[in-house]
């Protein structure tokens, strides 16, 4: 068996067809260890470190940062016997044919201890759609690059013979084991090294940043590209950034360099930018006009006031229980969402369309709306009714710091059943939200606002804020959203109501 080892992207979500390679951890020559992290892809759902199946000497890179990449495409081979001698041309030629079988889309590492990425979520008979299934409009090469679980349509993706490069062709037989070798690899290696020098003369120089230390750079209005890195293969690190921002500004003049990624590069003839739609904008986008043109929408809003609920969260942090957590407004209303839909239990319910049934859920994994630096995205606490207040106030925090930071893994985002957006954290009073695709509701909790209120026939400040219930009329009706919303509002408004609910 051939010493060189392809390891071709695998799926790293629910059906993904595609990702975008953000940075190589390693580089040509590099000597790698089973499970060492080597490459950080952009799904449509996350960014996510995928580790080496192998352990051996990096032997060739097929494509370079910020190309996108089908699943099942070849994107690095090794050289598991380094220390056996030079490369036998026939072996490097059978090593490319060693798989030649068409449809085998993900790789089957033969490194006893790998450990996959771990990010496929289990799939339910309640999904919109079987495991497998595609939707979206359907690419030149048969293909369907979006979700599973989205109100699929019946299109089928068709089987391709694949090539060391990766790319559909037409099916031929297998290269024989004394075939011609193919290309020299450098030559490939030289192409990518090539397109990446190009894009440097470009200003789109691509550096080894993590996204936290890129949104931080961004936020500091530093350039990564000056900053020297400190991390492994040269990354850059949070300290350098740190580094680099406090240092006092330069007395000399100062030296052109690349523009600020947050400054936009109009193209000078048009005064436009034109920004490609991929990674979790383009699986924002789809989810939410599928979302918008398949359940009918209907919103209601209420005005509460939130001054008990305001007063009950001074109290808590006080607790001991909640030493190390945060107590925000948001818990408390997450709360009175668990609580309220105890109550309403229909609201937590799925419409079917294929099987035309309504799937009412036992369980609530709470969603969670979080902008991130890469777009929108849905996280959800699993099992969040099962949790007492400290622990979900835990899961909360976990969360937000998660998706901040940009680590929010596909199997995190994966089954919702019901969402909160938290609009309030921006200063916006209210909204109509968007369903998440495969629930049925979605409260929208706006800012927290002292405001004049009318307390027993007296005008007094208060605090206040409006919630805004979306919900699925096709499974719930004015009668179940209204009365939903209505037991929300009693227990902000009210918290000793929880403990005749609970």
């Amino acid at each position: 068996m051939s010493r060189l080892k392809q390891f071709k992207l695998p799926d790293l979500g629910e059906g993904l067809t595609e990702g975008e390679i953000l940075q190589w951890m390693v580089k040509l020559g590099d000597e790698v260890k089973l499970n060492q992290p080597i490459v950080e892809v952009e799904t449509a759902k996350a960014a996510v470190e995928v580790p080496s199946p192998y352990a051996g000497v990096v032997h060739e890179i097929h494509h370079a940062a910020g190309e996108t990449v089908d699943v099942g495409s070849p994107i690095i081979t090794f050289d598991t016997e380094p220390g056996a001698g030079p490369l036998d041309p026939v072996a490097t030629a059978s090593a490319v044919s060693e798989h030649p079988e068409i449809g085998d889309m993900v790789p089957r590492p033969p490194a006893e201890g790998f450990v996959e990425p771990g990010l496929h979520a289990a799939a339910t008979s309640d999904e919109s759609g079987p495991l497998g299934a595609l939707i979206g409009e359907v690419g030149p090469s048969g293909r369907t690059a979006t979700l599973v679980g989205y109100g699929p349509k019946s299109v089928t993706a068709k089987r391709r013979a694949r090539t060391d490069s990766g790319h559909a062709t037409p099916a031929k037989p297998p290269v024989p084991a004394v075939a011609p070798p193919p290309p020299a690899t450098a030559a490939r290696v030289s192409a990518a090294a090539v397109g990446q020098s190009a894009a440097a003369s470009a200003g789109a120089l691509t550096v080894l940043a993590k996204p936290p230390v890129r949104k931080l750079a961004k936020d500091l209005g530093i350039d990564l590209t000056t900053v020297v890195g400190t991390g492994p293969n040269g990354s850059i690190t949070r300290s350098d950034v740190e580094g680099v921002a406090s240092q006092p500004a330069a007395s000399s003049e100062p030296v052109p360099s690349a523009p600020l990624r947050s400054v936009p590069d109009y193209d000078p003839a048009t005064r436009e930018q034109r920004i490609p739609i991929k990674g979790v904008r383009k699986m924002t986008a789809a989810a939410m006009v599928g979302s918008a043109f398949t359940a009918p929408h209907v919103t209601e809003f209420i005005t509460l006031d939130m001054t008990p609920t305001m007063e009950l969260r001074t109290k808590l942090q006080g607790l001991p229980e909640f030493a190390g957590v945060k107590v925000t407004p948001l818990l408390l209303v997450a709360k009175a969402l668990l609580l309220a839909v105890r109550r309403n239990p229909e609201i937590n319910a799925t419409w079917d369309e294929a099987a035309q049934e309504i799937v009412v859920k036992s369980y609530v994994n709470l969603g969670i709306a979080a902008a991130t630096p890469r777009g929108l995205i849905v996280p959800n606490i699993k099992d969040a009714e099962q949790l007492t207040l400290p622990e979900l106030a835990a899961a909360l925090q976990q969360l937000t710091a998660t998706a901040r930071d940009g680590r929010t893994q596909p199997a995190d985002m994966a089954r919702g059943t019901i969402t909160i957006t938290n609009v309030g954290t921006f200063g916006v009073d209210n909204g109509t939200p968007i369903i998440n695709p495969g629930e049925s509701a979605i409260l929208c909790f706006g800012a927290v606002r002292p405001t004049p209120w009318v307390v027993d026939g007296q005008i007094v400040v208060r605090q206040v804020t409006q919630l805004a219930l979306s919900f699925d009329h096709r499974n719930v009706d004015g009668q179940l959203g209204s009365q939903f919303l209505s037991d929300i509002a009693r227990v902000l408004s009210d918290p000793a109501t929880a403990l005749a609910w609970s």
